[in-house]
């Protein structure tokens, strides 16, 4: 109990050396390429869960959006199951880190925002200043929408690292309540196990319901862009 409560959002070292990055290349190992004529049970779910969220996600998009297929489904896949190796015992959770997601947003969205400039030039410029707007808001309207023009890289980050820090924490809490109450009053550890059972299992889907939140945000983003 005498464990600081942020002590498993530090990024951990070896040797005095962060060891983050052998952290965020480990879930690439997750997902083997198989060169064989028939795959295995494992590779073909994969592979269907793969073909199924692209399917949904680049439907609506051009030939120029449908460009980005192959970079939406590897980030999806990435965050998924950074998040859910996070939920591990002793693990570390690279999501939590805000720098992380916004080093993950800031360029998909820049991307996005510079292919709209470069093939929709007019249509991008006006979202800045919708049709009919009285001469004297034009000023206001024009700062308010490049304001949440910007705000849109951090949405996207602190969205994620919110959701997945706040399950962390609640989980930590719960499970150190647990443990306290056991030699005080055995019932009530119980009924707290339980309650945590119950949240690592929401924050199981919590894990995939923001990574796939967070690409098809990036998605939407491309979608008004292209």
């Amino acid at each position: 109990m005498n464990e600081n409560l942020f002590a498993s959002f530090t990024t951990p070292t070896m040797t005095g050396l962060p060891i983050v990055i052998l952290i965020i290349m480990f879930p690439s190992i997750l997902f083997p390429s198989s060169n064989r004529l028939i795959n295995n049970r494992l590779i073909s779910i994969q592979q269907w869960l793969v073909q199924l969220t692209s399917k949904q996600m680049m439907t609506i998009h051009n030939n120029k959006g449908q460009t980005w297929t192959l970079m939406l489904m590897s980030l999806i896949l990435f965050i998924g199951s950074t998040n859910l190796l996070g939920l591990l015992p002793h693990s570390f959770t690279p999501t939590t880190q805000l720098s992380m997601n916004l080093g993950m947003a800031i360029p998909l969205w820049a991307g996005t925002v510079f292919m709209g400039f470069r093939h929709k030039t007019k249509a991008a410029l006006a979202h800045f200043l919708p049709q009919g707007t009285p001469i004297f808001l034009i000023p206001m309207l024009v700062i308010i929408e490049t304001i949440s023009l910007f705000i849109q890289p951090m949405a996207l980050a602190v969205r994620l690292t919110a959701n997945i820090t706040a399950g962390h924490l609640l989980i930590h809490l719960i499970g150190g309540a647990t443990l306290a109450l056991m030699d005080i009053s055995p019932s009530t550890a119980l009924i707290t196990f339980i309650i945590l059972i119950l949240l690592t299992i929401l924050e199981f889907a919590v894990a995939m319901i923001q990574a796939y939140v967070f690409t098809l945000l990036v998605s939407l983003y491309l979608h008004d862009n292209t």
